[in-house]
């Protein structure tokens, strides 16, 4: 797999906190602990738009190719014109909000945060705050697919349906992968990144997830060592490993296509003895020879 570094000309001064490629093109939204928010078109390696706020970005989302949001270490969402570089303060939560999500089904931005809450956002309305959800403890991440908005809170991972979550407070469920009744539960759980150190075994904390839009069942982890691991989610087996970074994993993000693979390395404050270097974005471009074997199943090493 090929891999190359994105340049720019004023480097990124903190931790990366979240890159994610546009709904339709290979433009590449990063939100970084730098209170910058740069917008990065890959086919031509030149950065659009850099726009600085007053908090750290703690997240970032499309709404459109030409619209996004970021999610501030002093509570705040901004939607932002990418084309304009114009940016607007929608709303405020009560404490850092590190999760920021846009519903195409419902036109809606949900964000979520160290203040125990699940906020809707509508930009349609006359009042943006359509919906608040109190819980139990700090959200850790948050995802969406569909109608579902999947949250994981505390020890625990639920999912929501914005269908009804957003008229009722009772909306919760406890993760279950429902299917039909005699057929076997896919839900499982492996140890996906242990390293082997002086003949032992060492647990490394999983930073992100990014599952492949064009290949069904195969998704890459990143960890807090720096690897970066590809997986088919049925047969259960590593399908290839990228070189290893000097810096932890702290986002990954497939393009709309599942051809290309960005990887944001940078130090995540999880650690004391973390030694901070300069963060980095690589991409990676998937040939047809990698696509085939992905697509087969099988595993390979790069």
């Amino acid at each position: 797999m090929n891999g190359s570094c994105l340049e720019f000309e004023n480097p990124i001064r903190d931790a990366i906190s979240r890159i994610r490629f546009a709904p339709q093109s290979n433009n590449l939204l990063i939100s970084s602990w730098d209170s910058s928010l740069r917008l990065f078109e890959v086919d031509c390696s030149k950065l659009r738009l850099e726009t600085s706020s007053e908090a750290a970005l703690l997240d970032c989302c499309f709404q459109e190719e030409s619209v996004s949001f970021s999610a501030g270490s002093d509570g705040s969402i901004t939607r932002y014109d990418l084309q304009s570089g114009i940016s607007n303060k929608i709303g405020n939560h009560d404490d850092m909000v590190n999760c920021a999500e846009y519903s195409t089904e419902t036109r809606q931005v949900i964000t979520a945060g160290f203040d125990k809450k699940i906020i809707v956002w509508d930009m349609f309305g006359a009042k943006p705050l359509v919906f608040q959800k109190n819980l139990d403890a700090e959200v850790e991440s948050m995802s969406l697919s569909g109608f579902e908005l999947i949250v994981a809170v505390g020890s625990s991972v639920d999912i929501y349906d914005l269908r009804y979550a957003v008229g009722s407070v009772d909306g919760r469920v406890k993760l279950e992968i429902p299917y039909p009744s005699g057929s076997n539960n896919m839900g499982y759980m492996f140890r996906c990144h242990p390293k082997s150190r002086d003949r032992r075994n060492h647990v490394v904390p999983v930073n992100d997830i990014a599952l492949n839009p064009f290949i069904s069942g195969v998704f890459v982890t990143g960890d807090n060592a720096g690897y970066v691991t590809a997986w088919d989610a049925k047969s259960r087996r590593r399908l290839f490993d990228l070189p290893s970074y000097s810096n932890s994993i702290a986002s990954l993000t497939y393009n709309h296509e599942g051809q290309i693979l960005a990887v944001a390395s940078s130090h995540t404050f999880q650690e004391a003895t973390e030694i901070e270097k300069p963060p980095q974005i690589s991409v990676h471009k998937l040939d047809e020879s990698h696509l085939r074997s992905v697509s087969d199943g099988s595993s390979s090493r790069e």
